[in-house]
């Protein structure tokens, strides 16, 4: 049975976990303890796992008495789901945003997220891995290090290939296998970018359909949790499990009746036969032969499927330089609310106590130094002008880019590559993104920073805020008509 284990976990769904354990042919124990067994054999490839939650065993046992008691509590009862390392969970794991300076900091309470995750009777396997403050250290630290973890390497290419984003540990995990599904965060490009390098599923949500209580911040216009995932329906269930408004945050209310405790209706493939999509080619022109002949071929597929491909689209905000006043005001006063709380054990409870821990341990803490740490420090905004510049931001966008081109050509999404500046103006809006894979490049061309942009490659949808129903149908559609997702080969 453990042979037979040991294979049929790899790539296996929830919902396949899901009906084993109702057999009664595996047990949630049996899940844990088979991506403990991952983890230890492969993770050294990916470096993608900070640490194991030392009571998961336990939680699965648990679990799985209840199931017999009283029965499952639904599709995630018994799943073991990952979570990057700044989303607090009120446990024997830390929260540290992959930095050292927190790598001894115990959150008092579950994340809105993982108590969510606890309440479907998901096990909290472990935190993993990301890029250091999401990224928000320095300008010249490569994607997916961290000083507390290292660098995340891309299961597909350790090394080689691009990791990007992040919730790089998030995706490489769940990419290599290390567990069922991932929970990442993203400001913009975090979730999905990482998932598209890695043949994965990823769902930024609209800001404000799951609660931002609890993780670690850097903006509070555009931060979201979202699922990271091996298939769009694994991410459509998750997504559901996560909703819900939650006065510790006050952008849930906006998501008022417009979200859904249960996406699983929405993996309709049928839907594509009356999409209508647009293409942006201003977000094409910079991709290399091997990426652009993979996103033609999605177009292709999907017109061939019925989908209405309008092509091209302009967004007439598109040659924006978005400047990171908003964000860097943002981060500042969010950091310093986040850390002020924290327990008087931990060395630094402001951001300027922050790069004062670092300056001191810069042998270990600043390997790439913080100069947007100290740009984010140096902030002149006041409360007033930030407000003027946060309206000018979102009036510009939706009178020039994401809703102007969805109305004016009647389209449900517009459909972008997986690693462009075009997926900026959703997170400026704070509008919803999904990605799938798309295919995997071959040609060996190398980017201004060196990677590799050979390997792995997804395809983005773009829509309104709260239209991740419609995303949905049409990630899914494209996925069942393409299987593209294949596991990394992993050498011991």
């Amino acid at each position: 049975m453990r042979v037979k284990l040991e294979e049929w976990i790899i790539e296996a769904d929830i919902i396949s976990m899901q009906a084993a354990m109702e057999a009664g042919t595996i047990t949630s124990e049996d899940l844990v303890q088979v991506y403990l067994e991952r983890i230890s054999k492969y993770d050294s490839i990916t470096n993608s796992i900070l640490e194991i939650n030392p009571d998961a065993l336990e939680i699965a046992r648990a679990l799985d008495r209840e199931r017999k008691e009283t029965g499952s509590r639904g599709e995630l009862h018994g799943i073991p789901i990952l979570l990057k390392d700044n989303i607090d969970t009120g446990d024997r794991m830390h929260t540290s945003a992959g930095s050292v300076a927190l790598a001894n900091s115990f959150a008092a309470a579950d994340s809105f997220v993982a108590a969510k995750l606890r309440l479907a009777g998901a096990v909290l396997l472990g935190k993993t891995n990301m890029s250091e403050w999401s990224n928000f250290i320095s300008s010249s630290m490569p994607a997916g290090y961290s000083s507390r973890g290292g660098l995340v390497l891309n299961p597909y290419g350790p090394g080689e290939f691009f990791i990007s984003g992040s919730s790089s540990g998030s995706a490489a995990a769940i990419a290599a296998n290390l567990g069922a599904a991932a929970i990442g965060t993203e400001t913009a490009g975090s979730i999905v970018g990482p998932a598209c390098q890695n043949l994965l599923v990823g769902i930024k949500p609209t800001v404000g359909l799951i609660s931002r209580a609890g993780i670690i911040p850097i903006s509070s216009s555009q931060d979201t949790p979202g699922p990271i995932a091996r298939t769009v329906s694994d991410a459509a269930i998750i997504l559901g499990a996560l909703t819900g408004i939650d006065d510790k945050d006050s952008a849930t209310l906006t998501s008022g009746n417009r979200f859904s405790t249960d996406y699983t209706p929405f993996l309709d493939e049928s839907f594509l036969a009356q999409a209508r999509l647009g293409i942006p080619r201003h977000y094409y022109q910079n991709l290399d032969e091997g990426r652009l002949a993979i996103m033609e071929a999605a177009i292709a597929t999907l017109r061939n499927k019925g989908v209405t491909i309008i092509d091209p689209v302009e967004l007439h905000i598109e040659s924006n330089n978005w400047n990171n006043d908003v964000i860097t005001y943002e981060f500042k006063k969010g950091l310093d609310a986040y850390l002020s709380q924290l327990a008087d054990t931990v060395p630094i409870h402001s951001l300027q106590e922050l790069i004062e821990y670092n300056e001191i341990h810069a042998e270990v803490a600043l390997k790439y130094g913080q100069d947007t740490l100290l740009r984010s420090a140096a902030t002149t905004l006041n409360e007033q002008t930030y407000l003027q510049k946060k309206q000018e931001y979102s009036e510009l966008a939706l009178s020039q880019g994401i809703d102007y081109v969805l109305d004016q050509h009647n389209l449900d999404a517009l459909m972008l590559p997986g690693d462009v500046d075009g997926l900026y103006i959703a997170a400026r809006l704070g509008y919803p993104l999904i990605t799938v894979p798309a295919g995997y490049s071959v040609k060996e061309v190398k980017d201004s920073n060196g990677d590799s942009t050979a390997g792995p490659f997804g395809v983005v949808f773009s829509g309104r805020a709260f239209s991740e129903p419609t995303l949905i149908k049409i990630a899914y559609g494209f996925e069942q008509a393409t299987h593209y997702r294949f596991a990394p080969q992993l050498d011991e």
